[in-house]
């Protein structure tokens, strides 16, 4: 492998934003926020939206939450309002 062109591949912890499940792996992505893991060590935080803890496929069942629907989230996110 060539020097220099690959990114860092370490542990970060992956978060569902919806279930708050929390899983540690290997990524080569990075994040501003940390967070310490059981083992006392702190990693890179990266949230995720949908993970196998809420997907219905490894769930078998639709999960709900009250977020709200895609355009209630989006307006939120970036503080918007509705055009009404």
């Amino acid at each position: 492998m060539k020097k220099g062109i690959h990114p860092a591949y370490r542990q970060v912890v992956f978060m569902d934003t919806n279930s708050g499940f929390k899983f540690i792996t290997g990524s080569t992505m990075s994040s501003s926020e940390t967070i310490e893991w059981e083992d006392g060590n702190t990693y890179p935080l990266i949230k995720v939206e949908v993970s196998s803890d809420t997907h219905p496929f490894y769930t078998g069942k639709q999960k709900f939450s009250d977020r709200g629907g895609r355009a209630e989230r989006f307006l939120k996110k970036y503080n918007m309002k509705t055009g009404k």
